[in-house]
């Protein structure tokens, strides 16, 4: 690129894609700024001139951003994660640049607004209603379905997820999630979300996610994942995504589709999605349409060639050099997901306890096919599974020929790892 473009990305503190997205930007000689949550009272903790926000008060977060961009205008803004997407869209908007809508932004992450334009547009959803946190279960259960699904409105990475099958366990699940609603990390969300459960019908069926990006309002799916282990409950831990879909063409054309509906349904209309949907013999059933890209680490798992002018057909992109180019107005049509299959798989955490080692990585990382092993788990840290959790013990990344191939890779390197967990204590206090 000739001259330095600038881009404005929003992003949380703790968001693992900071990084890679600082990578892509050094390579493709673009400026970063980032607006993100951290205190506004130190002075530049980590030495990136980062302009603090706080996504809670988006608009007087919005006048932040703009006073501390000095008048300047970047040449595009991205939002990593879902808490970050709703402002990016309100400061694009005051910049004229392109982006969501704020309503279409904020319908994106709440569960019930996205169920409720879902149907609006005729797409298929399960029966849903939604309830005050603190709703007694009991005065329910009589008027719902079994198998059913009760989940926070604005959480995401299926935390507070739960399936339940009769009365008491509808009961026990929504004591369960309302404390997890109650717990400090959320709380500090300060989000009116929390405050509401949507409780819905199970819905059967295979799972699936597709990567894509929207240019003033028309999709262009990147990459169809398959999720190849059931996700039937209690809870819905994703562990393994392989891509390309080994579905027959006419079913990835359905859900390409359905998530194109959905993209209009909420009012989408630039930059990243990423999608969740389920398929079985009644159709396309969209989880999530989300404003932003695959969270974590899972961007590894996508590798681009472009074959456009200008740009070497063999040369390997990341998602966030796509993504980045596209900010700033290039034309990325040209860029098309690599041959092969991959695969990738987040370490699932087996139970609560503190986390004191790994064995075998070397082992697995000389299984065939394996690209890298990335424990991401701090040493002696308490994990925490689904349905409390948010994380994953680490990321395994593999590729091969075909899909099956990449999918047994990441499936034999998991078999070697072995993870000491050890218990949690518990302080009693003398009273």
């Amino acid at each position: 690129m000739s001259d330095v473009k600038t881009v404005l990305l929003f992003a949380t503190t703790t968001g693992y894609q900071i990084r890679s997205f600082g990578e892509a930007a050094e390579r493709l000689g673009i400026r970063l700024v980032f607006a993100s949550d951290r205190c506004d009272q130190l002075d530049d903790p980590w030495w990136d001139r980062a302009i603090p926000v706080r996504f809670h008060e988006e608009a007087l977060s919005a006048d932040a951003v703009m006073a501390g961009l000095g008048g300047t205008r970047p040449a595009g803004i991205l939002a990593v994660g879902d808490r970050p997407t709703v402002l990016a869209a309100l400061v694009a908007e005051r910049l004229g640049l392109p982006g969501n809508p704020p309503s279409a932004a904020a319908a994106s992450r709440n569960k019930l607004e996205s169920r409720r334009a879902f149907k609006r547009a005729g797409l298929p959803v399960p029966d849903f209603r939604h309830a005050p946190v603190s709703v007694n279960a009991a005065t329910i259960a009589a008027a719902l379905t079994y198998p059913a699904v009760v989940k926070p409105l604005a959480l995401s990475g299926s935390r507070g997820v739960v399936r339940v099958n009769d009365a008491g366990e509808l009961t026990a699940a929504c004591a369960r999630v309302r404390r997890l609603l109650q717990a400090s990390d959320v709380q500090l969300e300060r989000d009116a979300a929390h405050d509401e459960l949507i409780i819905e019908s199970f819905i059967p069926g295979r799972e699936y996610a597709v990567e894509g990006v929207l240019t003033a309002g028309t999709l262009r799916v990147l990459a169809m994942f398959d999720k190849p282990d059931p996700l039937d409950g209690p809870f819905f831990e994703e562990t393994i995504y392989v891509t390309p879909s080994r579905e027959p063409a006419t079913v990835q054309a359905a859900i390409a589709d359905a998530v194109a509906r959905g993209c209009e349904a909420l009012g989408l209309r630039h930059g990243p999605v990423h999608a969740e949907c389920r398929v079985n013999e009644n159709g396309v059933y969209m989880l999530e349409v989300a404003a932003r890209p695959i969270g974590g680490l899972c961007s590894r798992a996508l590798r681009f060639e472009a074959g456009s002018a200008g740009l070497a057909s063999h040369a390997i992109h990341s998602l966030e050099e796509l993504l980045l180019r596209h900010a700033v107005g290039e034309d990325v049509s040209g860029f098309v997901r690599e041959a092969r299959a991959s695969a990738v798989m987040m370490i699932p955490i087996p139970r609560l306890g503190v986390y004191k080692g790994v064995e075998g990585v070397e082992e697995a990382g000389l299984v065939r096919g394996i690209d890298e092993i990335r424990i991401t788990a701090k040493l002696d840290t308490v994990v925490l599974p689904l349905p409390e959790g948010r994380s994953y013990l680490g990321f395994i990344f593999g590729h091969a020929a075909v899909p099956a191939e990449a999918e047994g890779a990441v499936r034999a390197a998991h078999a070697h790892l072995h993870f000491e967990i050890g218990r949690e204590l518990t302080v009693v206090r003398e009273t």
